[in-house]
Protein backbone atom coordinates (compact mmCIF):
# COMPACT_ATOMS: atom_id res chain seq x y z
CA UNK A 1 0.00 0.00 0.00
CA UNK A 2 1.07 3.87 -0.67
CA UNK A 3 0.58 5.59 2.35
CA UNK A 4 0.44 9.10 1.59
CA UNK A 5 0.87 11.83 4.03
CA UNK A 6 -0.44 15.28 4.73
CA UNK A 7 1.88 17.12 6.48
CA UNK A 8 1.21 20.27 8.30
CA UNK A 9 -0.95 19.65 11.50
CA UNK A 10 -1.00 15.92 10.38
CA UNK A 11 3.05 14.92 10.74
CA UNK A 12 3.70 18.72 12.25
CA UNK A 13 2.73 19.83 15.33
CA UNK A 14 1.01 23.79 14.49
CA UNK A 15 1.23 24.44 18.49
CA UNK A 16 5.55 25.15 17.59
CA UNK A 17 4.00 28.50 16.85
CA UNK A 18 1.80 29.40 19.74
CA UNK A 19 4.57 31.28 21.38
CA UNK A 20 5.34 33.53 17.95
CA UNK A 21 1.53 34.31 17.79
CA UNK A 22 1.48 35.27 21.52
CA UNK A 23 4.32 38.14 20.75
CA UNK A 24 2.95 39.05 17.80
CA UNK A 25 -0.88 39.04 17.83
CA UNK A 26 -0.98 39.26 21.32
CA UNK A 27 -3.02 35.72 22.16
CA UNK A 28 -1.55 32.19 21.08
CA UNK A 29 -4.85 30.57 20.74
CA UNK A 30 -4.75 33.26 17.30
CA UNK A 31 -2.73 31.37 15.74
CA UNK A 32 -5.53 28.53 15.05
CA UNK A 33 -7.94 31.38 14.04
CA UNK A 34 -4.74 32.19 11.58
CA UNK A 35 -4.72 28.39 9.99
CA UNK A 36 -8.16 28.30 9.40
CA UNK A 37 -7.92 31.65 7.67
CA UNK A 38 -4.75 30.12 5.43
CA UNK A 39 -7.37 27.11 4.66
CA UNK A 40 -10.29 29.37 4.04
CA UNK A 41 -8.05 31.37 1.29
CA UNK A 42 -6.45 28.08 -0.28
CA UNK A 43 -10.17 26.39 -0.35
CA UNK A 44 -12.00 29.62 -2.04
CA UNK A 45 -8.98 30.31 -4.52
CA UNK A 46 -8.85 26.15 -5.35
CA UNK A 47 -12.57 26.33 -6.21
CA UNK A 48 -12.20 29.23 -8.92
CA UNK A 49 -9.75 27.99 -10.73
CA UNK A 50 -6.81 30.40 -9.36
CA UNK A 51 -2.96 28.75 -7.90
CA UNK A 52 -1.14 30.83 -5.30
CA UNK A 53 1.70 29.06 -3.69
CA UNK A 54 0.76 28.22 -0.29
CA UNK A 55 4.00 30.04 1.50
CA UNK A 56 2.40 33.54 0.51
CA UNK A 57 -0.89 32.59 1.66
CA UNK A 58 0.71 32.29 4.74
CA UNK A 59 1.90 35.07 5.54
CA UNK A 60 -1.00 37.11 3.14
CA UNK A 61 -3.27 36.17 6.60
CA UNK A 62 -1.07 37.40 9.16
CA UNK A 63 -2.06 40.70 8.95
CA UNK A 64 -5.55 40.70 9.24
CA UNK A 65 -5.27 38.32 12.51
CA UNK A 66 -2.97 40.79 14.09
CA UNK A 67 -5.95 43.53 13.39
CA UNK A 68 -8.69 41.35 15.04
CA UNK A 69 -6.21 42.01 18.47
CA UNK A 70 -5.67 45.45 17.71
CA UNK A 71 -2.36 45.16 16.52
CA UNK A 72 0.12 45.45 13.44
CA UNK A 73 2.23 43.26 12.00
CA UNK A 74 6.03 43.97 9.98
CA UNK A 75 7.32 42.86 6.92
CA UNK A 76 9.60 41.05 9.68
CA UNK A 77 7.32 39.38 11.35
CA UNK A 78 5.61 37.81 8.19
CA UNK A 79 9.42 36.62 7.46
CA UNK A 80 9.54 35.71 10.95
CA UNK A 81 6.36 32.91 10.53
CA UNK A 82 7.53 31.71 7.14
CA UNK A 83 11.00 30.72 8.99
CA UNK A 84 9.59 28.69 11.89
CA UNK A 85 6.76 27.39 9.71
CA UNK A 86 10.21 25.22 8.32
CA UNK A 87 11.03 24.16 12.19
CA UNK A 88 7.72 22.99 13.00
CA UNK A 89 8.33 19.93 15.09
CA UNK A 90 6.60 16.37 14.94
CA UNK A 91 4.13 14.82 16.50
CA UNK A 92 4.97 12.62 18.93
CA UNK A 93 3.46 9.70 17.08
CA UNK A 94 4.45 10.25 14.00
CA UNK A 95 8.15 8.86 13.46
CA UNK A 96 7.19 5.79 15.30
CA UNK A 97 4.19 5.07 12.94
CA UNK A 98 6.39 5.76 9.73
CA UNK A 99 9.08 3.43 10.91
CA UNK A 100 5.87 0.67 11.31
CA UNK A 101 4.94 1.58 8.53
CA UNK A 102 8.05 1.11 6.49
CA UNK A 103 9.03 -2.18 8.30
CA UNK A 104 5.42 -3.52 7.35
CA UNK A 105 6.18 -3.03 3.35
CA UNK A 106 4.35 -0.31 2.99
CA UNK A 107 6.27 2.81 0.65
CA UNK A 108 5.50 6.11 2.64
CA UNK A 109 5.64 9.23 0.55
CA UNK A 110 3.77 12.71 1.72
CA UNK A 111 2.00 15.77 0.27
CA UNK A 112 1.76 18.87 1.18
CA UNK A 113 0.14 22.12 -0.30
CA UNK A 114 3.58 23.67 0.82
CA UNK A 115 6.28 24.44 -2.14
CA UNK A 116 8.75 21.37 -2.25
CA UNK A 117 11.94 23.31 -1.28
CA UNK A 118 9.73 24.36 1.95
CA UNK A 119 8.59 20.64 2.64
CA UNK A 120 11.74 19.26 2.28
CA UNK A 121 12.90 21.96 4.74
CA UNK A 122 10.46 20.76 6.98
CA UNK A 123 10.67 17.51 7.56
CA UNK A 124 14.96 17.71 7.45
CA UNK A 125 14.19 20.39 10.28
CA UNK A 126 11.66 17.94 12.11
CA UNK A 127 13.99 14.60 11.83
CA UNK A 128 11.52 13.15 9.61
CA UNK A 129 12.93 13.03 6.08
CA UNK A 130 15.36 9.81 6.37
CA UNK A 131 11.76 8.24 7.66
CA UNK A 132 10.00 8.91 4.11
CA UNK A 133 10.34 7.55 0.50
CA UNK A 134 9.13 10.74 -1.63
CA UNK A 135 8.32 14.03 -0.99
CA UNK A 136 5.58 15.67 -2.58
CA UNK A 137 4.29 19.14 -3.42
CA UNK A 138 1.00 20.47 -4.74
CA UNK A 139 2.99 23.10 -6.50
CA UNK A 140 3.99 19.83 -9.10
CA UNK A 141 0.37 19.72 -10.09
CA UNK A 142 -0.07 23.60 -10.31
CA UNK A 143 -3.37 22.83 -7.87
CA UNK A 144 -3.72 23.13 -4.38
CA UNK A 145 -5.26 20.52 -2.48
CA UNK A 146 -8.30 19.24 -2.51
CA UNK A 147 -8.61 19.81 -6.15
CA UNK A 148 -8.17 16.31 -7.80
CA UNK A 149 -4.70 16.88 -9.52
CA UNK A 150 -2.17 17.16 -6.62
CA UNK A 151 -3.50 12.90 -5.61
CA UNK A 152 -3.58 12.26 -9.11
CA UNK A 153 0.20 13.35 -9.49
CA UNK A 154 1.54 11.02 -6.88
CA UNK A 155 -0.43 8.12 -8.19
CA UNK A 156 1.01 8.62 -11.67
CA UNK A 157 4.49 9.36 -9.85
CA UNK A 158 4.70 6.51 -8.08
CA UNK A 159 2.89 4.01 -10.71
CA UNK A 160 -0.07 3.14 -8.51
CA UNK A 161 -3.70 2.64 -8.48
CA UNK A 162 -6.11 5.11 -6.66
CA UNK A 163 -7.45 1.64 -4.73
CA UNK A 164 -3.58 0.93 -3.81
CA UNK A 165 -3.20 4.08 -1.86
CA UNK A 166 -4.31 5.51 1.39
CA UNK A 167 -4.38 9.56 2.00
CA UNK A 168 -3.61 9.89 5.86
CA UNK A 169 -4.97 13.63 7.01
CA UNK A 170 -5.99 15.50 9.77
CA UNK A 171 -8.18 17.44 7.90
CA UNK A 172 -11.58 16.44 6.38
CA UNK A 173 -11.11 19.13 3.17
CA UNK A 174 -8.19 16.65 2.38
CA UNK A 175 -9.89 13.42 3.60
CA UNK A 176 -12.34 14.57 0.83
CA UNK A 177 -10.48 15.61 -1.61
CA UNK A 178 -8.64 11.93 -2.12
CA UNK A 179 -11.72 10.14 -1.76
CA UNK A 180 -12.84 11.78 -5.03
CA UNK A 181 -9.70 11.45 -6.59
CA UNK A 182 -10.55 7.32 -5.41
CA UNK A 183 -7.71 6.78 -2.97
CA UNK A 184 -8.45 5.06 0.60
CA UNK A 185 -8.73 7.60 3.14
CA UNK A 186 -7.27 7.21 6.87
CA UNK A 187 -8.77 10.56 9.18
CA UNK A 188 -6.64 11.60 12.28
CA UNK A 189 -8.78 13.42 14.57
CA UNK A 190 -6.06 15.50 16.27
CA UNK A 191 -6.93 17.80 18.95
CA UNK A 192 -10.85 16.76 17.94
CA UNK A 193 -11.12 17.32 14.78
CA UNK A 194 -13.82 15.63 12.45
CA UNK A 195 -13.98 14.80 9.28
CA UNK A 196 -16.48 16.67 6.88
CA UNK A 197 -20.26 16.04 7.63
CA UNK A 198 -21.57 16.18 4.46
CA UNK A 199 -19.31 13.99 2.58
CA UNK A 200 -19.17 9.91 2.87
CA UNK A 201 -16.86 8.82 6.31
CA UNK A 202 -12.96 8.00 5.71
CA UNK A 203 -12.14 4.54 4.46
CA UNK A 204 -10.90 4.48 8.42
CA UNK A 205 -10.82 6.84 11.23
CA UNK A 206 -8.69 7.15 14.65
CA UNK A 207 -7.74 9.50 17.32
CA UNK A 208 -3.74 9.60 16.54
CA UNK A 209 -1.12 7.63 14.27
CA UNK A 210 -0.58 4.71 15.97
CA UNK A 211 -4.23 3.85 15.77
CA UNK A 212 -4.10 4.54 12.28
CA UNK A 213 -0.78 2.47 11.47
CA UNK A 214 -2.05 -0.48 13.23
CA UNK A 215 -5.46 -0.33 11.32
CA UNK A 216 -3.17 -0.12 8.13
CA UNK A 217 -1.34 -2.60 8.84
CA UNK A 218 -3.79 -4.84 10.15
Amino acid sequence: MLCVFDVNETLLDLAGLDDLFGSVVGHPDARREWFDLVIHNALALTAAGAYRPLGEIVTACLPPIAERYGRSVTAEDQRELGLRMRRLPAHPDVAETLRRLRDAGHRVVTLTNSTGDFAEDQLRNSGLRDLIDAAYSADQAGRLKPAPEPYRFVLEAEGVAPSDAVLIAAHGWDIAGARHAGLKTAFVARDGATPLSADAAPTISGPDLTTIATRLIG
